[in-house]
């Protein structure tokens, strides 16, 4: 019997591809999506187009009341600092940090899942975050499932799903090909506007990925060639 899975989808790549694979491998019974008062919240219906597409449960889950709390981040409406340019790897990026946002997140949908009786939760963390995140790191992957274990204890057993975590964007670009993810139908940009801005970090990360899996990258850029430069000046 194939386990029950719920995901955490923001309607990036990374997590649309999650999505795709559980849907092909696994059972999807349920999206679910976190507002928490981002910039970037077109994402959202870039997540229920996915999980419309897989004909599976989507649910956004408003955690808007923590964004007065989170502000420190340059990814929170409102916050003093803009989202900025350059190389996903940069220390500069730092600034996009959500203190503990996968934490928050995976605690409530593992409250979900064990409600509804899931199997697993999935999330797609992957190898290309580790340098600025360390909520998306194997270690903290690893503690978190040790802890759910504790405190889902007597109550059964909900698996954390994170298949890319050791895994490249290109590696994700290239799982998404194999799987026939609708690439144009995903949302990566920090600064929300119309098309993909084309300079922030998820931006150049998205490009630069298309480019070392080979795949033709379908994404609207309002500046397409500045991930060449960016990529460049870390060398």
């Amino acid at each position: 019997m194939s386990a029950r899975t719920v995901i955490l989808c923001s309607g990036g790549i990374d997590s649309v591809t999650l999505a795709y694979k559980v849907a092909a491998e696994r059972e999807l019974v349920r999206l679910l999506t976190f507002d928490y008062g981002q910039r970037h919240a077109k994402e959202v219906e870039f997540a229920a187009r996915t999980a419309q597409r897989l004909g599976a449960r989507h649910d956004v889950v408003d955690i808007r009341a923590l964004a007065q709390f989170l502000s420190s981040s340059s990814l929170i409406a409102g916050a003093a600092d803009a989202i900025p340019d350059g190389h996903y790897a940069e220390a500069t990026m730092k600034s996009t940090i959500v203190p503990n946002r996968n934490a928050i997140m995976l605690t409530i949908a593992f409250g979900i899942a064990s409600g509804m009786q899931a199997d697993a939760v999935g999330i797609a963390v992957h190898s290309g975050d580790h340098f600025i995140y360390p909520d998306c790191r194997p270690a903290f992957v690893d503690a978190f499932r040790v802890m759910q274990e504790k405190a889902l204890e007597g109550m059964g057993e909900v698996e954390l799903f994170a298949p890319f975590v050791q895994t490249t964007k290109a590696g994700i670009v290239a799982e998404a090909a194999r799987l026939g993810v609708p690439f144009a139908e995903t949302w990566s940009c920090y600064k929300g506007g119309t098309h993909h801005c084309g300079r922030c970090g998820t931006c150049v990360e998205r490009a630069e990925a298309f480019h070392l899996a080979g795949i033709p990258d379908p994404t609207v850029y309002e500046d397409a060639n500045y991930w060449k430069d960016a990529v460049k000046g870390r060398g």
